[in-house]
């Protein structure tokens, strides 16, 4: 939002995922930064239009994050302070449902960045923490500062994870969202949109998006193969990619994203994979 799609393109794919009964929706502060013109900001201040047009803001679960904005660096206690602030204002609410640290800060101690997260909460600011792109020995850390010390502590994480980005999550943070009861929302659950299927070897897609890591005789075995199950399914091969993910231990909702309405019916559908469908897939994705 404010990137590859435009205001109103923007409010569409809102409008059609509240009408579907969709009401969690993630963004960070840094998004989209990186856009020519732009500053930050630009996702929170569509997703606050939108609320204020709709007047639904207590109807939605509303989460950004801190860190990796080039003007808000990093998770020492007065960057937190002064960030919030901003998305407060740029989303035009007073508080925030899910905050995130965007990325771990090894130059601020652990029980800092925690300290001021749990003011946040103690003033309403915000209603829970998370922690996106930690390793599992940082989480697991982070965890028992905050239980040794009272302090307001994870309750979930966002880190890579899809049916081809698998090694990093599974032999790492897995174990800890498993083992302290986290929930998990992956980013790039059809990994940068090549789950999706709508590539094909050889073809050229005009896309925002590099997907030559995937492009391979692992990555096409899977598209194949989520190609005929989705058949059998009836569904896209965008929702087959999302089942997956969202029957992986730990998970509790993917994050995808959708650029325009007819995207958004895509990954609205909601699949239950077989056990030997998901075996088979989690097979050819090894």
């Amino acid at each position: 939002m404010g990137y590859t799609s435009s205001k109103e393109e923007s409010f569409a794919v809102l409008d059609a995922y509240a009408a579907h009964g969709g009401n969690f929706v993630d963004t960070a502060d840094m998004y989209s930064e990186w856009a020519p013109g732009n500053d930050g900001h630009d996702s929170e201040a569509i997703i606050g239009a939108w609320m204020k047009s709709k007047g639904n803001r207590d109807q939605m679960v509303i989460a950004t994050k801190v860190s990796k904005l080039s003007t808000r660096p990093g998770l020492s206690a007065a960057n937190i302070h002064a960030a919030v602030e901003d998305s407060l204002s740029a989303l035009q609410t007073d508080y925030i449902d899910i905050y995130y640290a965007h990325a771990d800060d090894e130059s601020v101690p652990l029980t800092e960045t925690l300290q001021a997260f749990t003011e946040l909460i103690k003033s309403g600011k915000v209603r829970y923490i998370a922690a996106s792109n930690y390793t599992g020995a940082r989480l697991q850390e982070a965890l028992d500062i905050s239980d040794a010390n009272g302090l307001a502590k994870y309750t979930g994480v966002q880190n890579l994870y899809n049916l081809l980005d698998r090694k990093e999550y599974e032999s790492d943070v897995a174990a800890v969202v498993k083992k302290n009861n986290l929930w998990g929302a992956p980013y790039y659950g059809l990994a940068k949109g090549f789950l999706s299927g709508k590539y094909t070897p050889g073809a050229k897609i005009e896309t925002m998006r590099n997907t030559t890591e995937y492009q391979n005789d692992r990555g096409w075995a899977v598209i194949d193969a989520l190609r005929d199950i989705a058949k059998s399914h009836d569904c896209s091969v965008s929702a087959l990619s999302l089942a997956w993910l969202r029957a992986q231990t730990g998970v509790t909702t993917p994050i995808a994203s959708a650029r325009l309405a007819s995207q958004l019916e895509e990954i609205v559908q909601v699949v239950e994979l077989s056990g030997d469908e998901l075996a088979h897939l989690t097979t050819l994705s090894n």
